[in-house]
């Protein structure tokens, strides 16, 4: 592919969804949001991403009622997806999950349920770092001073292109919706210590239903919506407030020098411009002073142009 533009291809592609908090049986949350077709909108957005993520990465709380039921359904609807791709699939506790029947119904009968979930991935030189911030029976989250110390440990030695952490509570103030600072992750002082000056380039997130963006100890950390229902951050006359819209999944372009994390509304809008896909190979071909030419000159009729070239 021609490149258009100052910068390279990226060298990974990772996809993060959070927050699908399935039900078994074809339940309905709240009795009108189907956890499903959400989780289905935004497998289907990420097919058409080109090139295709390298990883899928979930945040948490995949079960809303920790079902195995649920988690069996999540794997029949997400691994075709992946393997389609070529992708390899992140999980990632959540405290609407359950160590027991996520540990078995994601990663086999032999998955010892009785101690954090906390699990690397090797993508392509990216390292991927799923850590379990539940605690159970409770909904705000905590890394142990165990799960601390192995992180510290396997961050001494860098990853070709670095570590990505990926954990369902993040590490940033909650601003816009003050209650879930009452479930935040406790202690945060101590996972920076552990991550501040290693090779850790982005820290993913969810729980809080909503899109968010921060730093922690020099870090850039992204908190992607939930792809059932989310959060209204600014509701008329109401304390919390969850709505059927909304929602949407983020992407991670990573090149040598950073990374770019972009929102993906899951849901469908009526178009109002565009142009086909002929179009693409058409522009590609033109040299780089045509097609600045023909795409940044103010007053070109661009569909006036693609009309005449029969496009």
């Amino acid at each position: 592919m021609t490149q258009l533009g100052q910068y390279p291809d990226p060298t990974h592609v990772v996809a993060h969804l959070s927050d699908p908090h399935l039900l078994a049986a074809g339940q309905l949350q709240y009795g009108v949001v189907d956890p499903e077709r959400g989780l289905v909108a935004a497998l289907e957005r990420l097919g058409r991403i080109d090139p295709a993520p390298q990883a899928l990465v979930f945040t948490g709380d995949l079960a809303d009622k920790a079902e195995p039921e649920a988690y069996a359904r999540l794997r029949e609807l997400v691994e075709p997806v992946a393997a389609g791709v070529g992708a390899e699939v992140v999980w990632t506790m959540g405290n609407h999950d359950a160590r027991e029947p996520y540990a078995r119904g994601l990663f086999g009968p032999d998955a010892d349920p009785t101690v954090p979930q906390d699990r690397v991935h090797e993508v392509d030189g990216l390292r991927i770092v799923a850590l379990d911030t539940s605690i159970p029976d409770y909904h705000h989250g905590e890394l142990r001073p165990e799960q601390l110390a192995w992180l510290a440990d396997l961050l001494a030695t860098p990853a070709p292109h670095g570590t990505i952490l990926a954990m369902h509570h993040p590490p940033i103030p909650v601003p816009m919706l003050p209650p879930a600072q009452i479930i935040e992750l406790a202690d945060q002082h101590l996972l920076a210590e552990v991550v501040r000056g290693t090779d850790v380039r982005a820290i993913l997130g969810g729980h809080f239903h909503f899109t968010s963006h921060s730093l922690f100890a020099g870090v850039p950390v992204s908190v992607a919506s939930a792809t059932c229902y989310t959060s209204d951050l600014t509701p008329a006359d109401r304390y919390l407030s969850g709505v059927d819209g909304h929602q949407s999944v983020n992407l991670l372009h990573v090149y040598e020098d950073r990374v770019v994390h972009t929102v993906v509304p899951t849901t469908e809008a009526p178009e109002v411009d565009g142009y086909p896909l002929s179009v693409g190979p058409q522009v590609h071909a033109l040299s780089d002073h045509d097609r600045r030419e023909l795409l940044s000159r103010k007053g070109v009729d661009l569909a006036a142009l693609v009309e005449q070239l029969g496009l």
